[in-house]
C-alpha cells in the first residue's frame, strides 16, 4: 500500500534521498529535540514493551529505550539499524507485528505522513494487547509549526525574519499533511481507544523554540507538540 512516507511508485522519498538530514535538523535544534524528548517519555511506561511504528532514524527509541519498530523507508530504517533498533520495514498501516504483541505503541508524528490514518489507528489497536496503551505525537495542524511550513511549501523557502535558524528541510515538509488536534481525537476514539490524557510542549514561536528546553504541561491547547497517551480497553 502506497503511504505518503515512501512516496507515489517511482518516486524517491525525501525520507530515503536524505534521511540524514532528519538527524541533522535535530542536531542544530538539540532544546527542541530535548523538549518533544521529554514530552514523549511522560507517558512511556515501559519501553522495552514498547514497538515504535514508523521508527524514522531511531533518534527517539535510542533514548527512549525503545527497541523494536517499523519504517516504511529504507533509507530511515538504516540509520535506525545502526542505532541497535530492530527495524521491521512496513508501513503504518500495514504493520509487520503480530496481533496483541506489544504492550504499548509509539507513533511518532507519523500521521501526517500517512495515507490511510484510520487504517494506521486500527493497526496500532491490533497490535496491543488489552490493558495496552498508544503513546501518539502530533503536530497540530492549528499550530505555529504547521502554519510556518505551509507557508515555506507554498513559496519554496523559509521567511528568515520569522522562521527559526535551522528550520526543518522543505523536502520533508512538501511530504507532510498536518492534521488537527481534534481530528487525533476522533480516530482515537473512532478506533477504539479510552482514557485519552494530553501534554504539550514547544508552546513559544517556532522562531524561539530552541532557545530552551520546555517541560510538558497538561493539555493540548497552546503546544506545537502535542503528545496523547490512550488506552485499549
Amino acid at each position: 500500500m502506497e503511504t505518503k512516507e515512501s512516496g507515489p511508485k517511482g518516486e524517491t522519498s525525501a525520507f530515503d534521498a536524505i534521511a540524514e538530514a532528519f538527524d541533522t535538523w535535530f542536531t542544530r535544534n538539540a532544546n527542541v529535540f530535548e523538549s518533544e524528548l521529554s514530552a514523549t517519555r511522560h507517558f512511556l511506561s515501559d519501553p522495552a514493551d514498547t514497538v515504535s511504528i514508523g521508527c524514522g532514524t531511531g533518534l527517539f527509541e535510542e533514548r527512549l529505550g525503545i527497541r523494536r519498530g517499523c519504517e516504511p523507508s529504507e533509507g530511515m530504517a538504516r540509520l535506525s539499524r545502526k542505532r541497535g533498533i530492530d527495524v521491521k520495514i512496513g508501513p503504518a498501516e500495514a504493520v509487520p507485528f503480530g496481533d496483541a504483541s506489544a504492550g504499548c505503541v509509539l507513533l511518532s508524528t507519523i500521521l501526517s505522513y500517512v495515507k490511510d490514518r484510520p487504517k494506521s489507528m486500527s493497526e496500532a489497536f491490533r497490535v496491543l494487547r488489552p490493558g495496552g496503551t498508544i503513546v501518539l505525537s502530533n503536530l497540530p495542524k492549528e499550530g505555529s509549526y504547521a502554519m510556518l511550513y505551509d507557508l515555506a511549501a507554498l513559496k519554496g523557502k523559509y521567511n528568515p525574519e520569522t522562521a527559526p535558524a535551522h528550520p526543518y528541510p522543505i523536502e520533508f515538509v512538501e511530504e507532510g499533511t498536518w492534521v488537527s488536534t481534534d481530528e487525533v481525537i476522533r480516530l482515537l476514539k473512532g478506533a477504539g481507544f479510552v482514557d485519552l490524557e494530553f501534554v504539550q510542549t514547544l508552546t513559544r514561536h517556532p522562531k524561539y523554540t530552541n532557545d530552551s528546553i520546555e517541560e510538558p504541561v497538561p493539555g493540548y491547547d497552546k503546544g506545537d507538540f502535542v503528545v496523547v497517551r490512550a488506552r485499549k480497553p
